[in-house]
C-alpha cells in the first residue's frame, strides 16, 4: 500500500531550518500503514530536507558552512538574465546549498510509527526564503 500526503510551510526568512519532524509522525501515523518505508521530498529546488540534532548550535554552526561553502557573493554562471522566468536569477548560492543538503530523507516505518532515535529532527532548509514551500510526505508499506 502507498499513502501519499502533501503540506506546506509558509518560510519567513531567506536562510532558516524549520523543524517539520511532528508533521511527518501525524502523516505516517494517520497513514495506515504498519511496516514499512516513509520518503519525506521537498519540492523545491532552491529547499533541503535533513536529519540531525534539533539544536540551535547546530542550526547556527550549519548556516555558517553553508554560507561559507557556497557564498552570496561569489562569480555564479547562474547569475544572469533568464528568458525562462522573465527575470534575473539571483539565486546561485541558494541552489548550492541544496545539492549538498539534498532533497530528501528516508525512514523505517515500525508498528505504524516514524522509527527514529531521540536525537534525529527532521528539517525542511530555506535558503531562498521566504516563500510557501511545499513537502510531499510517501508511506510505502504494509497495513
Amino acid at each position: 500500500m502507498i499513502k501519499r500526503d502533501t503540506f506546506y510551510v509558509q518560510t519567513t526568512k531567506t536562510h532558516q531550518y524549520i523543524l517539520i519532524t511532528e508533521e511527518v509522525e501525524r502523516i505516517v501515523e494517520n497513514s495506515g500503514i504498519k511496516d514499512g518505508v516513509v520518503f519525506v521530498i521537498t519540492n523545491h529546488t532552491t529547499t533541503g530536507i535533513t536529519v540531525n540534532e534539533a539544536l540551535e548550535c547546530l542550526e547556527s554552526d550549519f548556516k555558517n558552512f553553508m554560507e561559507k561553502l557556497a557564498p552570496d557573493d561569489d562569480g555564479y554562471s547562474h547569475a544572469r538574465y533568464l528568458a525562462s522566468y522573465s527575470a534575473m536569477a539571483n539565486n546561485a548560492p541558494c541552489h548550492m546549498r541544496s545539492m549538498v543538503a539534498g532533497n530528501h530523507c528516508v525512514f523505517n516505518v515500525i508498528d505504524g510509527k516514524l522509527s527514529r532515535r531521540f536525537a534525529q529532527e527532521i528539517y525542511l532548509d530555506e535558503f531562498d526564503g521566504p516563500q510557501n514551500r511545499s513537502i510531499t510526505v510517501t508511506v510505502m508499506g504494509e497495513a
